[in-house]
């Protein structure tokens, strides 16, 4: 896996090293496309962004499509344990040889190009779909929309789940700035859905789909009926109203997807793709859940889920990254909550001295820990067996328990 390694240690990636990693160029994507004779043109995708819930969309997409019979390519990003959960076909990673050889083939293009992890990888995943004709992808953007290295296919539907003030650095400081930026996905004379109805940002997606002559679906607007879903978080409810809504598109376009597809499929999420980190029971007696809910309007969701469980003392162990908005973000989380603060094992992780003393600052008390792994060991210590523990704040503290 030396080829995998040195993928790892090439430019600073945005996961680990926030705005050091994030190039707003779509240059080099393009040139490396060329260089592998555009092998995103070779395969039907869809293209799916948004602030909170564009992974599970994707992924109940992906799993609804399978059911249906289609030979599904899913990327996502970021990953929490394997690199390769980024790259799929119908639930199965990417084998550790393709990643090998095409690094490994393609490393000095990549060097003298001076290629990011991000473009590096994104064009791994169309190189892995076309040579294994898969019958679509489903592409999750990285972040934003106009500027992501995903941002050069040409899907059959654009999904745009819903917008939130999260990346702010990168995207802008309002609800409609970051309601443009993910709207340069919408492409000419290609249908696109909106999840979450917004004021602030209707007009704007309006007004670009009327610009590229896009026929736009405001999935709120639907009359849908939802499906049992394994994936158990409150939230999901809009997310599958979003993939429900793209389903429908879809069959338009000639899609042959039935409602016994769509029943197993939204049913199945997790068993047919893998999908980790999503309101995940881990254990019962105490019951140990983690989710990757990570800004305001995600742990809004999760909060209020929480608050909801009748049972026991809840304990959280919790985690950011540093460029979190904690004004924004500490006041959603219960004071009554016993708290194990820490942080994850990455550069951009918020020291856990000031993440403690600013949770003073809204009643939020607890111990800190030199570690996620720390932490949770402490949290499953003083639990009682009819306690809650709740594990979350950021992908990369749930990468560390899942």
């Amino acid at each position: 896996m030396q080829a995998t390694n040195w993928l790892f240690k090439q430019l600073p990636m945005y996961q680990n090293v926030g705005m050091a990693g994030y190039k707003i160029d779509l240059s080099k994507t393009l040139l490396l496309a060329n260089y592998l004779d555009n092998p995103h043109q070779t395969f039907k995708s869809i293209h799916v962004a948004g602030t909170n819930g564009k992974g599970s969309t994707s992924h109940m997409i992906a799993s609804v499509l399978q059911e249906a019979g289609y030979k599904v390519g899913l990327y996502t990003s970021p990953h929490l344990k394997d690199f390769r959960e980024r790259i799929k076909i119908n639930g199965i990673m990417i084998p550790k040889r393709k990643v090998s050889s095409f690094v490994g083939k393609h490393q000095d293009f990549f060097k003298n190009n001076k290629l990011s992890f991000f473009e590096m990888t994104v064009g791994l995943a169309f190189h892995y779909f076309a040579q294994s004709k898969v019958d679509i992808a489903i592409i999750e953007v990285g972040l934003g929309g106009r500027l992501d290295s995903t941002n050069i296919i040409n899907p059959e539907l654009s999904v745009i789940t819903n917008i939130g003030l999260d990346h702010t650095q990168f995207l802008g400081t309002t609800l409609e700035a970051i309601a443009k930026e993910k709207a340069g996905i919408i492409k000419s004379n290609t249908p696109v859905v909106i999840g979450e109805l917004h004021p602030d940002t209707k007009k704007i997606f309006q007004q670009i789909a009327k610009q590229k002559n896009a026929p736009i679906t405001f999935a709120e607007k639907l009359e849908v009926s939802l499906f049992d879903c394994d994936l158990k978080g409150n939230y999901q409810v809009k997310n599958q109203r979003t993939a429900l809504a793209a389903l429908k598109t879809l069959t338009k376009k000639g899609f042959k997807i039935s409602q016994t597809d769509i029943k197993r499929g939204i049913g199945s999420v997790v068993s047919n793709t893998g999908l980790l980190g999503r309101w995940q029971v881990l254990q019962t007696l105490p019951t140990l859940v983690c989710d990757t809910a990570h800004n305001k309007e995600g742990l809004l969701f999760t909060t209020k889920q929480l608050q909801q469980i009748n049972q026991g003392v809840l304990h959280i162990v919790f985690g950011v990254v540093g460029d979190k908005d904690l004004e924004a973000i500490l006041p959603l989380l219960p004071s009554s909550a016993r708290y194990y603060f820490c942080a994850p094992n990455i550069p951009r992780a918020l020291n856990v001295a000031i993440l403690k003393q600013k949770a003073i600052d809204f009643s939020l008390t607890g111990n800190s820990f030199k570690s996620v792994k720390a932490a949770l060991r402490a949290a499953l210590r003083a639990a009682a067996i009819n306690d809650i523990i709740y594990v979350g704040g950021s992908t990369f503290v749930v990468a560390e328990v899942v």
